[in-house]
């Protein structure tokens, strides 16, 4: 048997009458007349195939039936009325879920201060935070699978999307601490032609990869890559077991390994972080957190 589709005014209706039970006195809660309201509660007993309520001189009260749906008609309205508190929380971008993908150096840097800016002003949201490196990002992107990417040196051909830069680095010479170099506070890169080097894969992000690559040829020479990892803490765990040398971020300093030292290199140059997303994205929180980088960019140092 097909159920009836109980319109939620009259069910609106039917609960106010149910807590007055007196038609002038709900007529006047709704904000309505008299035989508007007596309308909506015969439709809706039409509906029912019931008499919802006994109607005496003076006297209005409720029948079985009536008892029998007010709890129900109460939880409907109740849920109507949380659904659209909902919607228009997630609707202006202060609820919801935002997938934010981050290399994992900037855990040490970027990623606390902004996390910490946007959570205070938008506390409702959930974060799903993504570790990833900056290629892996960029699918991620062009697949939905995050709406947003804080990354090292995105490319500059990636149509459908765009980015804005946090902040640009330094790179540093990561060394054992027991190499002659370390005791140095500045290094020449031309001095680390002989040197074994630890980096990261070309794949987990191309032009960072270059960037350094580059770095070493206008000094001289083409790194001899002796081992490679995919994070930069393995780097240096690498190159303090004596495996290699490395230049990195200067950001990476901020990874606490007694026999690593980090010392400043010449010549140098600056590396770019930035936060990615899909252009056409219409998303608030995606907006949103565009609005805390733009507003605080000392929350992400």
């Amino acid at each position: 048997m097909e159920r009836p589709e109980l319109p939620l005014a009259q069910l609106h209706a039917f609960v106010v009458l149910a807590e007055e039970l007196h038609f002038g006195h709900a007529a006047a809660r709704l904000g309505i007349a008299q035989p508007p309201l007596s309308q909506q509660i015969r439709r809706l007993e039409d509906k029912v195939g019931h008499a919802l309520f006994t109607r005496e001189p003076g006297r209005v009260a409720l029948t079985a039936a009536g008892r029998e749906l007010l709890p129900a008609a109460r939880h409907a309205l109740t849920d109507l009325a949380d659904g659209l508190a909902a919607a228009r929380a997630v609707g202006s971008g202060r609820a919801g879920s935002l997938r934010i993908g981050f290399a994992a150096s900037l855990a040490l840097t970027v990623l606390p201060g902004l996390l910490r800016a946007f959570r205070e002003r938008f506390p409702g949201v959930r974060l799903d935070i993504r570790e990833m490196t900056t290629a892996p990002q960029i699918a991620a992107l062009r697949d939905k699978t995050i709406d947003a990417g804080l990354l090292r040196e995105p490319p500059t051909d990636e149509a459908g999307l765009a980015f804005r830069t946090v902040l640009t680095e330094p790179f540093v010479a990561v060394l054992p601490s027991a190499h002659p170099l370390a005791a140095l506070r500045t290094v020449r890169l031309a001095r680390l032609a002989d040197e074994p080097f630890v980096l990261l894969p070309r794949a987990a992000g191309p032009r960072l990869h270059d960037q350094i690559t580059g770095l070493c040829e206008v000094a001289g020479f083409t790194p001899l890559v002796a081992q490679r990892a995919v994070e930069w803490q393995t780097v240096c765990a690498l190159v303090e077991t004596g495996l290699g040398v490395s230049l990195a971020p200067a950001s990476i300093r901020r990874i606490r390994l007694k026999g690593v030292a980090f010392r400043t290199v010449e010549p140098n140059a600056r590396t770019r972080v930035a936060v990615g997303w899909r252009e056409d994205d219409l998303s608030p929180l995606v907006a949103h957190l565009l609005a805390t980088v733009s507003r605080d960019p000392g929350s992400a140092r």
